[in-house]
């Protein structure tokens, strides 16, 4: 009796379809995200089964995606809206959320569009982040101000949002 692992079955459109629904009805996702999500769902599935691993041929994967795109469950503009729109809620600058598209397959030329399109105040947020984090108002001191301005920096806001902030309160 041999005791090397069997190859792990592929996964037919049916169950690949499934599982890409299930997917998406969490979140919205990229169509890069769900093809690397699906994957994994695949490679997982195999290793707890102690199979090998065979890779989803890639003609069923893009077909699986090309119907969620058709039938609007994967959208990679809503996405993209949805995604900022979040970040910015949440108190992340463009480029944090630049970087995390990026991440997520989303390609430069499309991310550059959605950041010029969207109705996001970055300057706003900058600001209320900041009074949120340091109170009103906002330090004075050199040293404290570039304390604000190394948190801001690190939550992704350009600079000249960050100097608009300290414009602003000064007023």
């Amino acid at each position: 009796m041999s005791s090397s692992p069997s190859a792990a079955p592929v996964p037919t459109y049916s169950r690949l379809l499934d599982r890409a629904m299930r997917i998406l009805s969490q979140r919205d996702h990229s169509r890069e995200e769900l093809k690397r999500k699906l994957q994994l769902s695949s490679q997982r599935a195999a290793y707890l089964q102690q199979q090998e691993n065979t890779p989803i041929p890639n003609e069923l994967l893009e077909k699986v995606l090309d119907w969620c795109q058709e039938s609007g469950w994967l959208n990679d503009e809503r996405f993209i809206e949805r995604f900022i729109q979040s970040r910015a809620r949440k108190g992340y600058g463009p480029q944090r959320v630049r970087m995390e598209l990026q991440q997520k397959g989303i390609g430069r030329e499309e991310i550059n569009q959605a950041l010029f399109d969207t109705e996001v105040d970055w300057s706003q947020c900058a600001a209320d982040l900041a009074k949120r984090k340091f109170g009103e108002p906002l330090p004075q001191t050199w040293t404290e101000k570039s304390k604000v301005q190394r948190f801001l920096m690190s939550k992704g806001f350009m600079m000249e949002d960050i100097q608009a902030v300290f414009r602003n309160s000064d007023d």
